[in-house]
């Protein structure tokens, strides 16, 4: 599930991380907030999310610097999917671990059907020489929407 995305059921419950409150942390948020402590403070680098269902894609940035909780290192999530399934989107993003949107391609409708081509999934590639991670954001025809390489910290 998406971080944070607001993937609400109603307006009182949440599926993903993400609470819309754009608050200190509070339900699902404080175990996304102690993971990414712990990351930041273990020094673990490098750490990318693979995220889905929420029927577009998206790369989104995480920047403390942009944040209500900040005790996190920078990251990258990208989102794709499902691959087969009717169109929703965008949601709306909550604050509280700072993403920003660099990529997102949506449906101008909702629940368009697989057959209308907004059907998305993601590419990671790793070079095994300079260990670069290129992650592409693709659509179903195989088109790349979006592409990053994204630099090891070493």
């Amino acid at each position: 599930m998406p971080i944070g995305l607001v993937v609400a059921d109603d307006p009182d419950a949440f599926e993903a991380v993400a609470n819309d409150d754009g608050g200190r942390p509070l339900g699902r948020e404080l175990e996304m907030a102690r993971l990414l402590s712990f990351i930041k403070a273990r020094s673990i680098t490098n750490v990318v999310w693979l995220t889905a269902d929420v029927h577009y894609t998206a790369a989104h940035f995480y920047d403390p610097n942009h944040a209500t909780f900040d005790d996190f290192a920078p990251f990258w999530e990208f989102v794709s999917g499902p691959l087969n399934a009717g169109t929703f989107g965008p949601g709306a993003l909550d604050p509280t671990f700072g993403p920003q949107v660099r990529y997102q391609k949506v449906p101008e409708s909702q629940n368009l059907p697989p057959s209308a081509g907004l059907q998305f999934f993601g590419h990671v590639a790793i070079d095994g020489d300079t260990e670069v991670m290129t992650v592409r954001l693709m659509d179903s025809s195989g088109a790349t929407l979006y592409s990053v390489d994204l630099i090891p910290d070493r």
